[in-house]
């Protein structure tokens, strides 16, 4: 089925694309805010921000320079703080001193209650955790509470907009590097030709065999795919140091998806030195990356 347009309201509350932007969209009554660390002192005062509501903190971590993310819930305190109280006690907390930015969700008609928060802290964690994009900082699992099938539908509609919104501001939490496809070349709803690297090592004598979806973001290499262990003299510091942090089973099996902006890299990773990615990687029919491209063109 196909996708139709969404317009999103995108207002730079500081008059700057990286300082505080409030996002909504039409026939949604949630509210989305993208608030720097440094800029919280200035959303004191506003109303939605004092109500309930969940909240992503984002940043990158020194000791492995991963994107991480803590995702948790605000209800209204007896003071009648909400959200933003909450942030500010995470900006001094020195176990959460890795954050940068933080995106909140909340409503326009302050509708959220504790059985609310509690369901999307859960889902969001959910769906972040299966995406695997960012590591997900929360040391246990937040409950999702008990509520009707009539509030689970409404709450799994705002997710859905709530997942166009964090998109929009740029945060890839909930994509998955690929969509759970068959082995078809092109993947359902276009996400991405699947491309096939077959050749016999010089180093190993192994048969390396791997798999690629190329996207929207890049080339991924697929879990699954079969990788030279063995280093070339000549390869890529950035390959190597990727390969030297990729899970690899004993069997020289990748255990997990990995994104590269170039065919050539992918297919630097697999074999373990330079190659050209155009001509290696490959359709089922043998059809090149390079021979797609030029037809394309």
């Amino acid at each position: 089925m196909k996708m139709r347009g969404k317009s999103i309201n995108l207002f730079l509350m500081d008059g700057k694309a990286n300082g505080r932007i409030k996002c909504t969209l039409a026939n949604w009554t949630g509210v989305a805010y993208k608030i720097p660390r440094t800029e919280l002192d200035k959303c004191k005062g506003r109303e939605d921000l004092a109500q309930s509501g969940v909240y992503f903190l984002f940043g990158t971590s020194d000791e492995t320079e991963e994107n991480v993310v803590y995702i948790g819930q605000a209800g209204v305190r007896k003071n009648g703080e909400g959200i933003l109280y909450r942030l500010f006690e995470h900006k001094r907390a020195q176990s959460k001193d890795y954050w940068t930015e933080a995106v909140v969700f909340t409503t326009s008609n302050n509708s959220f209650g504790p059985t609310e928060i509690s369901y999307l802290e859960n889902r969001f964690w959910a769906l972040a955790t299966e995406a695997g994009r960012y590591v997900v900082q929360n040391s246990q699992d937040p409950s999702p509470g008990n509520i009707t099938e009539e509030k689970e539908s409404e709450l799994e509609e705002f997710l859905d907009y709530s997942k166009i919104i964090m998109g929009a501001l740029g945060y890839n939490v909930f994509e998955p590097l690929t969509e759970k496809t068959s082995q078809n070349d092109t993947a359902p709803d276009g996400h991405g030709l699947l491309l096939f690297f077959s050749r016999k090592s010089r180093k190993s004598g192994d048969l390396i065999e791997a798999r690629c979806r190329q996207t929207t973001e890049g080339f991924v290499v697929l879990k699954g795919s079969r990788i030279e262990i063995i280093d070339s003299k000549t390869i890529p510091s950035g390959v190597k140091e990727q390969r030297r942090k990729a899970q690899i089973d004993e069997n020289n099996i990748l255990q997990e998806d990995l994104l590269f902006r170039s065919p050539s890299y992918a297919a630097a990773f697999v074999i373990g030195g330079h190659a050209n990615g155009l001509t290696e990687w490959k359709t089922k029919d043998g059809v090149s990356l390079k021979e797609i491209e030029a037809i394309d063109g």
